[in-house]
């Protein structure tokens, strides 16, 4: 099958299984007039972002990663009245264009967006409540030190997902000079006996190409 077709089946599941929406058909159009690079995940991922958050019960979501707010939004949607969503987001304007998108979008009370390196912000964090479900979606070469700092800001059983580790088939090249590729081959190796994390990843297809993620909880 082509990347069209992949492309029509996303477009057929989303016209079945998900709403029209404005707030994030707003926030996508807000980032298109700002720059923003189109790399937000898509919208049926998205709805799996949320739902899994809803199946963890999570009340404290950790996000590296904000970019425009798209997927922030889906998973600021899965939180209770009293829940919290940190999102840690390098650029400034990003983090701007962020900000208006989640406050049209009535969640902006919920979130957090901190500003700068993401491990710097999360070196410095110290939580009170440690998160139940965190999402990276961030630079890939940071993939390891972002899923350890995650292990110490996570309570036990939380889920920690990271977002574009199949690469159009790239993370099987060993030879690769590709920062993001070689992050991606880190970050399995890692894991692969990690002592505290169960993990798998399953590939996607779709109008973003051939990806995948890597679901885990902390055991």
């Amino acid at each position: 099958m082509s990347e069209t077709s992949w492309t029509a089946v996303d477009e057929y599941i989303s016209g079945h299984l998900l709403k029209p929406d404005s707030a994030l058909a707003d926030a996508l159009r807000h980032n298109a007039t700002h720059g923003l690079p189109p790399i937000d995940v898509s919208a049926t991922q998205g709805k799996m972002l949320m739902l899994l958050a809803q199946m963890a019960g999570a009340k404290h979501i950790l996000e590296v990663g904000t970019l425009g707010g798209y997927s922030t939004i889906w998973l600021a949607r899965a939180l209770p009245d009293d829940g919290r969503l940190v999102s840690l987001e390098i650029n400034p304007d990003y983090a701007k264009v962020a900000c208006e998108n989640l406050n049209r979008a009535g969640l902006g009370r919920k979130v957090e967006i901190l500003t700068g390196a993401a491990l710097d912000s999360l070196s410095n964090m110290q939580p009170s409540t440690p998160f139940d479900f965190i999402f990276i979606d961030a630079d890939k070469q940071n993939n390891v030190n972002y899923v350890e700092q995650a292990i110490r800001l996570a309570r036990p059983g939380a889920t920690i997902i990271v977002d574009n580790v199949v690469r159009d088939g790239g993370v099987l090249d060993a030879s690769s000079d590709d920062d993001r590729i070689v992050g991606t081959r880190k970050l399995f190796e890692h894991i692969a006996n990690h002592a505290q994390l169960d993990a798998t990843a399953i590939q996607t297809v779709g109008d973003k190409g051939w990806d995948g993620f890597l679901l885990a909880r902390l055991r």
